[in-house]
């Protein structure tokens, strides 16, 4: 499973397009240490455990870090870390995007102290090349542990896998020989930490480029000319309790449609809670971070899902991409668990971190905007809706119960509380109506919603 660095810079940058940024490495004074170097670089057929560089992909210019594993497992040693550390800031200079491929065992023992604390340094490059909103990419070859995934394996903006890798801050044979036992198995691969959210997925190699072009098509490309029309026409007054039926239907458009019928080039990121989406994409030309509520998924919102909702915010906020938020819940998870995972403070920190932003932000209603699940997606600049969509403290089944004690009232308490996208537009906290059709499809809306998004972004840039 182990690739050369030479065999990952040419599975996925241009033909002939890379250009070494790397100085001969230097003699060190120790001669058994030295006679380790050149044994490593006899094996690896490199001077060291990494090569840095610029290259392309698809024409794209980017900066590339890899690691050479035969190089002394590669460990990362004081000319390593100063070799990848002046390619960041070059990086950063030349305003160009970084991806990083990592296989190594962490820092080098040899060198001790001195080797480790250079984690500090590649660390402190990466986030001010972050700070100035330029883009790092990450993809952790088996293995990847130690000290290279406790820093600049950990710092990207999106981070996958190859299949199968180990990828671990403690080493197996290291904690087995400390505490006498095996580390438990399948814990520290590259499948179980996609699902635990630790990364964005797995990907294998031969699909790398296909995964590095969608996202440098959002990350570098610019925006283009919104080609979807968009939906003009009279907003029915309508009826507060059809409203709430109508968005009900299983078969109403869900942000999962806004995907697939008005988004190209996107880049899905981790999920381990399914009831909020995040991804990298292009609507009608428009690049943005989605951050969306997902209805179809039959569990509830809770904290882990609106943390992921904040790592999306703070993706675009980094990033300097638009944020589009999509609302379209029946409520947030009500359970002991909820509580004791901190809900109401992740529902609060999602409003004052979405509110604050400094990008274009663009909420929208889209279907059920239920309690503070929904509130936590809305304070956007600009928020559009559907004409059917409706936003409420709690669904009216459950303002009955506070006001009726019973549920019986929900139809009269939807119509009394003004929860309608038309009420919303009245008192401004909607600020862009979107007609809808009766024989709508999914399709149908998905579209006219992207279309409506896109002119907004679209203006917004211009």
């Amino acid at each position: 499973m182990v690739s050369t660095a030479r065999g990952l810079i040419n599975a996925f940058l241009d033909t002939d397009s890379f250009e070494s940024w790397d100085q001969p490495a230097v003699q060190v004074a120790d001669p058994e240490y030295q006679a380790q170097l050149r044994r490593a670089a006899e094996r690896a057929g490199t001077d060291e455990a990494v090569l840095t560089g610029r290259g392309s992909v698809h024409g794209r210019p980017i900066v590339v870090l890899v690691s050479e594993f035969a190089f002394l497992a590669g460990s990362i040693g004081r000319v390593a870390a100063e070799r990848i550390t002046a390619a960041i800031r070059r990086a950063t200079a030349e305003r160009l995007p970084i991806v990083a491929s990592t296989a190594s065992g962490g820092t080098r023992m040899q060198e001790g102290a001195p080797a480790f604390v250079e984690m500090i340094s590649i660390s402190t490059a990466l986030m001010a090349h972050k700070a100035a909103g330029l883009p790092y990419l990450v993809h952790l070859r088996h293995p990847t542990t130690g000290g290279v995934f406790a820093s600049w394996g950990s710092l990207g903006h999106v981070t996958v896998a190859e299949p199968g890798a180990l990828i671990g801050f403690l080493g197996p044979k290291v904690f087995e020989a400390l505490n006498g036992q095996a580390f438990p198995e399948g814990v520290q691969t590259a499948e179980n930490l996609a699902a635990h959210g630790v990364i964005d997925g797995v990907v294998a190699t031969a699909d790398l480029p296909v995964l590095l072009d969608r996202a440098l098509a959002v990350l570098v490309d610019p925006p283009v000319a919104p080609q979807l029309p968009r939906r003009t026409g009279s907003i029915d007054p309508g009826d507060a309790w059809a409203s709430v039926l109508r968005t009900r239907r299983p078969e109403r458009a869900g942000v999962r449609d806004l995907l697939r019928y008005g988004a190209t080039g996107t880049v899905r990121l981790t999920e381990p809670d399914a009831s909020v989406l995040v991804a990298l994409t292009r609507l009608d030309g428009q690049p943005c971070v989605v951050v969306g509520q997902d209805r179809s998924q039959s569990k509830p919102m809770g904290p882990a899902a609106l943390r992921q909702a904040r790592r999306g915010m703070n993706l675009a906020e980094s990033l300097g991409l638009p944020l589009v938020t999509v609302i379209d819940t029946a409520g947030a998870e009500l359970s002991p668990a909820a509580e004791e995972g901190g809900l109401a403070g992740e529902i609060a920190q999602c409003i004052a971190t979405l509110a604050t932003l400094t990008v274009p932000t663009l909420a929208i209603l889209l279907g059920q905007g239920t309690g503070g699940g929904a509130l936590a997606l809305l304070p956007a600049k600009t928020v559009i809706a559907p004409e059917h969509a409706w936003l409420a403290p709690l669904p009216p089944e459950g303002a009955s119960q506070i006001v009726h004690h019973d549920v019986d009232h929900a139809e009269a308490l939807a119509r009394q509380q003004r929860i309608t996208a038309l009420d919303l537009h009245l008192s401004r906290t909607i600020h862009q109506l979107i007609p809808e059709n009766t024989d709508d499809t999914a399709a149908d809306l998905a579209i006219a919603v992207v279309a409506e998004v896109a002119a907004q972004l679209h203006r917004g840039a211009h």
